[in-house]
């Protein structure tokens, strides 16, 4: 998952004021293998070797023909940046809702609201990254949904959007770079995803 902060800024572990002062340090919640909380680290020593399991999320946004609305993230990030991925993912603030914050950052990174979005599940993984030598450890909950609204992303979160069936994703990630935790989501927010778009989706 990718360790771009709450508040959208891409670079550096603090938050700055509009004074130019370092804020308070961005803080991700803790949880246990059964995703109860148990406390709060900063967000990037969260991610150095070998990862503090924390609570995370994906979306998984679809039009109305049940194509899949893919990002590529922008290349100022200093996490994966460049590669494609799903709709949008990040962190809860603590004692932030999954839901609240998937809706959040979906409008920040995008600039749309969710026509529907509907919880589909968890799933725990361990994904070092090897270019950055980051570890997602991470306890992420899934949303999938309906997206209605033209998306207009913030470029210094997006890159490049593109809406794909299930045969276009397949073939873009045999040739192309996506994110090291997409297919893992991906498959577990399949049977949800089915569910929302049908069956002739061929999700």
């Amino acid at each position: 998952m990718p360790i771009t902060p709450a508040n959208g800024r891409t670079a550096g572990t603090t938050a700055v004021s509009a004074s130019g002062d370092a804020a308070d340090p961005i803080l991700l919640e803790l949880v246990d293998e059964e995703g109860r909380t148990i406390g709060t680290e900063e967000k990037l020593a969260a991610h150095q070797p070998p990862g503090r399991l924390h609570r995370a999320f994906s979306v998984f946004l679809f039009d109305g023909e049940g194509r899949l609305l893919l990002q590529r993230r922008a290349l100022g990030k200093y996490h994966s940046p460049g590669v494609w991925s799903n709709t949008c993912c990040g962190h809860p603030y603590p004692g932030e809702t999954p839901f609240a914050a998937a809706a959040r950052r979906t409008a920040e990174e995008l600039g749309v609201a969710p026509a529907t979005l509907s919880e589909a599940g968890t799933v725990r993984y361990n994904h070092p990254d090897p270019a950055s030598g980051l570890v997602e450890q991470e306890y992420n909950h899934l949303f999938v949904g309906l997206v209605r609204a033209q998306p207009a992303p913030d470029p210094e979160e997006v890159g490049e959007i593109a809406y794909v069936t299930a045969e276009e994703l397949a073939a873009r990630h045999a040739q192309g770079s996506f994110s090291a935790w997409f297919m893992t989501v991906l498959d577990a927010a399949r049977p949800a995803i089915r569910e929302l778009t049908g069956a002739a989706a061929g999700w």
